[in-house]
């Protein structure tokens, strides 16, 4: 029997307390993206089919979950986050009834590349929670940041999307990976940002890469980048955050104004009016910001006519 299909739980600024489900061997995958941070895709794959008989999943799933209950460890959400693209697993619709049976929500993190499948809709509804990975909408840009299985198709992935957005009844959230010179272009942003704007979502992530990548080529865009980014798509009234390899679980609650003004940049950039309405509340100088920056936790960087903070990135790839 494998002894590591369930892990954590994991701390997630996102999910909470998060009992991570690993349903996919390593790593069986439908893409192959420049980027992955858990690394190569050993086998490219667009066919469903059972890896772990669903009885299996369950019982280590719920021994698990017994064991954190005697610890008195809480568990916000049993998230299928595997080394590979979960929908590949036939069986995922089973594992998620018979797991939401004891009363934890559900979360689902896949790349979407087939959910243009009736089936693969259908189980990911069966979840409370979806996140739906969205890199490109460009069949170039696609190819070169996702590295698809040669069966797969741009078109009919981003229809599906916008068919499981319609159908859909649970939370459901969209990632961008942003990576140097392959997806971030003003261009390219703009066109993610309208095709997520015509979805019905709870909220769309930007991230960056924070563990080692995959290919040795990736760079890390930097904070002018990202805050373009963000304001592209805040200007088309998505709400969005950023991931940037910050938990908010490193920042308890304080009224250190230092903090609370890094915690606020980890997620959002603020406008440096924000930034000095927080210093006036607080009784505090501008100094404050500027110790900041100088000591490289915060970043000031331009868009539009205005200026924005950014709580500076971890440069740790």
């Amino acid at each position: 029997m494998k002894s590591n299909i369930p892990f954590g739980p994991v701390p997630s600024r996102r999910l909470g307390k998060s009992l991570g489900i690993n349903n996919i061997p390593p790593k069986i995958c439908t893409y192959s993206c420049v980027y992955c941070q858990v690394g190569k895709t050993y086998s490219l794959s667009n066919e469903r089919k059972e890896f772990y008989k669903v009885e299996e999943i369950k019982d280590q799933v719920l021994r698990k979950i017994n064991e954190l209950n005697k610890q008195k460890e809480k568990i916000d959400f049993l998230s299928f986050v595997p080394d590979g693209e979960p929908t590949l697993d036939i069986n995922l619709g089973k594992e998620i009834e018979i797991l939401k049976d004891h009363g934890i929500p559900i979360a689902v993190i896949t790349n979407g590349s087939l959910i243009d499948r009736a089936d693969v809709r259908r189980d990911l509804s069966k979840a409370n929670w979806v996140s739906v990975k969205i890199d490109a909408v460009s069949e170039k840009v696609w190819k070169k940041i996702n590295r698809p299985h040669p069966d797969l198709s741009l078109k009919d992935i981003l229809e599906g999307i916008v068919k499981f957005s319609k159908e859909y009844k649970g939370n459901l959230y969209t990632e961008t990976m942003l990576i140097k010179d392959i997806n971030t272009d003003k261009k390219n942003i703009k066109e993610i940002a309208e095709f997520i704007r015509t979805l019905k979502i709870k909220k769309a992530y930007l991230s960056i890469p924070t563990r080692p990548p995959a290919s040795k080529s990736v760079e890390v865009p930097d904070e002018e980048i990202t805050n373009m980014a963000y304001n592209l798509f805040t200007e088309r009234n998505l709400n969005t955050e950023l991931l940037i390899g910050y938990s908010a679980t490193e920042f308890p609650a304080t009224k250190n104004v230092s903090d609370e003004i890094l915690n606020i940049t980890s997620v959002h950039p603020m406008r440096e009016e924000d930034v000095k309405n927080i210093l006036d509340k607080a009784g505090k100088s501008w100094k404050t910001v500027e110790d900041l920056v100088n000591k490289g936790e915060l970043k000031m960087v331009n868009f539009g006519k205005n200026k924005f903070f950014l709580r500076s990135f971890k440069r740790n790839i």
